[in-house]
């Protein structure tokens, strides 16, 4: 297990590119599945699970070629599906949260796929109902084999038909479009996720050949075809990393540059920040974000407390929500985070109090930030990283702090950050992996 050996205190200055977006590239390399031409992906990020993501496709018979550092070309001409049955193929499932994305396509393609029970972050249950739910719509025929292994078949091919979604699910949304794409009629998906990354997505299939209307709303349209081709895409920047580049700015008092951020597509990102008193500029298509000695939290008209929670695009995304918990600390004023989608994002918030921090843990879901307003540092300790997003946080606190920390487990943040400390380095920090 690899540590960060973190020594906060000083400000970071220079120029940061945002890697390619993890949760698209997640559903776009499942997307090669469709076709037996040749599909050409560029901004791929070089992080944990996309990799893993990539070695299962080449097990599974794609061939991949790499290009370039971020860009690979894939052709699953001859997927093998006896590999499906591998022992290797269920350890590699259940150690990649991304591999439930290959049903859609697979059962469409080839009328059946088969998937144990995917691993992934443990920020609490993250049921797989409307992946399954939606496929079961569409025709296919759904198995349980003991408690975590699913068989799914449509011997007679997928029918297009309407559906209400229960959850806008973006995995569940991409999962369901990407088997409607090849499915005999129309299908109507209403309450759709509409992220950005599932518009790429889409946008991706259409020109591919397929017929999908209604893209960036919650009700798409599908119209199946019998095929689709090879096509050229490049993904966007990951939305998640700009984000937290622009609270590791705030919180250390640092002067940054995020260069090609398609701000276009951050929603309410830059907003939600602004809310807390960080002052950013756009110049073209980069954020600059100033140094700052202090920033206030705004508050509602009527003077009450501010809240910042996470809801379906075009909502601001749960990803960030732990990011904001951190920049409150030193922020002057008081915020109330509520994370709705996930009843366990909030339990690192014992080690920011550790730190120093201000901050009541009201319930799983609801914390309170009382702004420090940068009178004291927090202090450098030694903790452990629980999941992607929240390992991110304390590395950005614990870069803030006076002192040494140590952050354990950081396998988790690698899974969705690309070299941050090589990077973070460069722009002055100082973070040593151990």
């Amino acid at each position: 297990m690899a540590s960060f050996e973190v020594i906060g205190g000083t400000p970071l200055k220079g120029e940061i590119v945002p890697q390619g977006a993890k949760n698209e590239a997640l559903q776009i390399l499942c997307a090669v599945l469709l076709t037996s031409e040749p599909v050409t992906i560029s901004n791929i990020p070089d992080i944990r699970d996309v990799n893993k993501l990539i070695e299962l496709l080449r097990d599974m018979g794609v061939k991949v070629g790499k290009l370039a550092a971020d860009t690979y070309r894939f052709q699953a001409d001859a997927v093998n599906l006896d590999y499906l049955d591998s022992e290797q193929f269920v350890a590699q499932g259940r150690a990649l949260r991304g591999s439930v994305m290959i049903l859609g396509p697979m059962l469409t393609r080839f009328g059946k796929c088969q998937l144990p029970k995917p691993g992934g972050d443990k920020i609490g249950r993250r049921p797989m109902d409307t992946h399954f739910l939606g496929l079961e719509k569409l025709g296919g025929k759904l198995t349980l084999e003991g408690t975590d292994f699913y068989r799914i078949k449509a011997e007679n091919g997928l029918r297009g038909t309407h559906m209400l979604l229960d959850e806008a699910s973006v995995t569940g949304t991409a999962n369901i479009v990407m088997a409607a794409v090849l499915a005999e009629g129309v299908t109507t998906i209403y309450n759709a996720a509409c992220e950005p990354y599932l518009q790429q997505l889409c946008k991706m299939l259409v020109r591919m050949g397929a017929t999908i209307n209604g893209i960036g709303s919650n009700l798409l349209t599908i119209e199946g075809v019998a095929s689709l081709g090879g096509t050229d895409h490049r993904m966007l920047p990951d939305m998640i990393e700009i984000g937290s580049f622009i609270g590791l700015a705030a919180m250390t008092g640092s002067e940054i540059t995020i260069k090609d951020c398609q701000i276009t597509e951050l929603g309410l990102i830059p907003d939600t920040f602004r809310k807390l008193g960080i002052q950013l500029e756009f110049r073209g298509d980069d954020i600059f974000v100033p140094a700052q000695a202090h920033y206030e939290i705004a508050t509602y008209l009527d003077g009450s407390i501010l809240t910042v929670s996470d809801h379906t695009w075009p909502g601001f995304t749960p990803d960030l929500l732990s990011i904001v918990l951190v920049v409150a600390i030193q922020a002057k004023g008081t915020v109330l985070i509520h994370q709705k989608m996930f009843e366990s994002r909030l339990f690192f918030v014992d080690k920011l109090i550790d730190m120093g921090a201000q901050i009541t843990l009201c319930d799983p879901h609801r914390a309170i930030v009382i702004g420090l307003d940068k009178r004291n540092a927090l202090r450098g300790i030694s903790m452990t990283s629980p999941d992607i997003r929240a390992g991110v946080a304390l590395l950005i606190a614990a870069l803030s702090a006076d002192g040494r920390s140590v952050i354990d487990n950081v396998e988790q943040i690698d899974r969705g950050y690309q070299f941050i400390d090589k990077r973070l380095n460069a722009l002055g920090a100082q973070i040593r992996r151990i």
